[in-house]
């Protein structure tokens, strides 16, 4: 494990040079890095305790302290403003519930996926709508990055060994967004799940992967709840509980698809209907697989334990494309955390 304490970048060492090194202690992402000069670390820390502890993370219990977050904040290519977000998704996925050790070192391709809500969206200028999910925007981008390097450098998943994953996915590099809740006819994540609409936050998701759900056929809510619920039954998905996925599905509902649900259906009724509707026979599992789940006396498999666990989020821009993310199905649950001031 790399003691990003002891880390020290010459801020006369050439761009290059400085990026060859980081590379060879492993530190990067593959990717070119801001060299974390002894400045730009101090800057990113401001007038907070660098010693201080924000959590433990596996799978080697490695300490985050606010200044090695600040080095894995400067070489993502966060500003100042960004750094109290990462603080708090460091500290949310270190929460017991959402199981980091699992999500370090499992062989599955499972990745922590940020959402953000509250005034810092604003004042971040971060990306809730047309393409919130790809490139374009800085803070989006760099505070997803910034947790991978946290993760991997002071959690000590490197790929190959803590990380054993068979395959990983994109959204390792980085995976952030922010609620489209301006376009949402509910309540944004964060006060459905108990804070204040004032208070800026950071949900962390144990995500596996993406699907597109694409819908401009059906003009009302049925129709659409119907697409999204059969999108949801992924046979390969299978985990524990007999659940299809990690139990708590997240939704990313484009803006148009939400107008139309929300003419009808509160979110309590859309969770309802998708959590009657979004399930997968037996019969259409692999033999051995479908063989080992009738012997419990088990014929159907769902998607969560309840209907208030499917998570609805309205993201995006105009299209009729929605979107579901997956959890792992190895055991998570989201977590969120309030983002301090900084």
């Amino acid at each position: 494990m790399l003691d990003l304490e002891r880390l020290n970048i010459d801020a006369g060492m050439s761009f290059e040079d400085a990026n060859a090194l980081l590379y060879r202690l492993g530190i990067t992402d593959g990717l070119p890095v801001v060299p974390p000069t002894g400045d730009r670390v101090a800057a990113m820390v401001g007038e907070r305790d660098p010693s201080k502890v924000v959590a433990t993370l596996p799978p080697m219990r490695g300490a985050a302290t606010v200044r090695g977050l600040a080095t894995c904040a400067v070489m993502a290519g966060c500003r100042p403003d960004d750094f109290s977000v990462l603080q708090a998704a460091t500290a949310a996925v270190a929460e017991p519930q959402f199981n980091l050790f699992g999500i370090q070192t499992t062989t599955g391709t499972v990745t922590p996926m940020l959402i953000i809500n509250g005034p810092v969206v604003h004042r971040l200028g971060l990306n809730t709508a047309a393409n919130a999910l790809g490139p374009g925007t800085r803070s989006n981008a760099a505070i997803g990055r910034a947790l991978q390097f946290v993760l991997r450098t002071i959690g000590d998943a490197e790929p190959g060994r803590g990380d054993k994953a068979t395959m990983g996915q994109p959204g390792k590099f980085t995976f952030c967004c922010a609620e489209n809740a301006m376009a949402s006819p509910w309540q944004a994540l964060h006060v459905w799940r108990g804070f204040a609409a004032e208070q800026s936050t950071v949900t962390v998701v144990g995500a596996t992967g993406t699907v597109e759900i694409v819908d401009a056929d059906s003009t009302d809510a049925e129709g659409i709840l119907t697409t999204m619920a059969h999108s949801m039954t992924i046979a390969g998905s299978l985990g524990r509980g007999n659940l299809l996925g990690g139990g708590e599905p997240l939704l990313l509902v484009a803006p148009e698809h939400a107008e139309i649900i929300a003419r009808t259906h509160t979110r309590r009724q859309a969770q309802a209907f998708l959590f009657e509707r979004a399930r997968l026979p037996v019969s259409a599992l692999a033999p051995a697989q479908a063989g080992r789940l009738r012997a419990t006396s088990v014929t159907e498999l769902a998607v969560a334990a309840c209907p208030e666990d499917i998570m609805l989020v309205v993201l995006g821009g105009p299209g009729a494309k929605s979107t579901y993310v997956p959890t792992w199905g190895g055991g998570t649950r989201a977590v969120t955390r309030v983002v301090e001031p900084g």
